[in-house]
């Protein structure tokens, strides 16, 4: 199995904003994290080990319940990057469909 690219990064740490998150919402354990953020169980676990990233939709749920910023957020797991790049398959625009053949037209009546 792959590691994501952020796991690559040295200072990548979701461990560290887990139990931050554990700890400032008086939570007990990884499956009480879930149950606040609303995810399976697994994906915590998944996480923990570096198998999944923390994705946007998870990293703003998690800004939502516990009212810490993004940038915070991302500092916490040791994501320092301040630009994104999108892959070259984002913001191409799809390939024109193959044109149908003509087909002759019905006579319509017209609107004069």
């Amino acid at each position: 199995m792959t590691e994501h690219a952020l796991a690559g990064q040295e200072s990548y740490d979701p461990n560290r904003l887990l139990d931050t998150l554990l700890e400032k919402m008086n939570l007990k354990n990884d499956a009480a994290l879930s149950r606040m953020l609303e995810v399976a169980p697994p994906v915590i676990s998944k996480i923990r080990h570096r198998r999944l990233p923390i994705g946007a939709s998870l990293l703003i749920r998690m800004h939502e319940t516990t009212g810490m910023s993004i940038r915070e957020l991302r500092d916490l797991m040791g994501d320092r990057r301040t630009k994104y790049r999108l892959s070259d398959a984002q913001g191409k625009p799809k390939p024109a469909p193959e044109a149908a053949p003509a087909q002759p037209q019905q006579n319509q009546p017209s609107m004069h």
